[in-house]
């Protein structure tokens, strides 16, 4: 299966059979921030903001303090894992992204999208992946 596909068919596939509803963007990237497979519209990271996501994962809390960037868009960050999951919320959206072996998940929603369906989906298919050793 190619990475696309994964994106395609696991992170912006229809969410528990409610035809139409979806996460806003998707896309899996290696810890570098190299984009291994994107949604059409996946927000274009800029290197700090990859540097302060892997750091991040590292040192669990260091973006707390500042916000998660995403594309130039702050979001505060909540509750995750640490060491595994970030997540962070912007008005009535969010983004979720998980670490696996070699790369990262990442799913962006919106209303009426939900911040636990937006976990579900992410870390479902970077469960499957860590399973696989990636």
């Amino acid at each position: 299966m190619s990475w696309q596909s994964y994106v395609d068919d696991h992170l912006m596939c229809d969410i528990e059979g409610q035809e139409g509803l979806k996460l806003a963007s998707a896309a899996i990237m290696g810890h570098d921030g190299a984009v291994w497979a994107q949604s059409a519209n996946f927000p274009q990271l800029k290197p700090d903001e990859i540097n302060g996501i892997t750091k991040d994962f590292d040192e669990p809390g260091s973006l707390a303090p500042t916000g998660l960037f995403v594309a130039g868009q702050k979001y505060m960050v909540i509750q995750g894992e640490p060491g595994a999951v970030i997540r962070g919320k912007k008005g009535s959206g969010g983004i979720t992204i998980k670490k696996t072996g070699q790369a990262m998940v990442v799913g962006v929603y919106e209303e009426p999208v939900t911040p636990g369906q937006c976990n579900m989906i992410v870390e479902k298919l970077a469960d499957y992946l860590i399973d696989q050793g990636l």
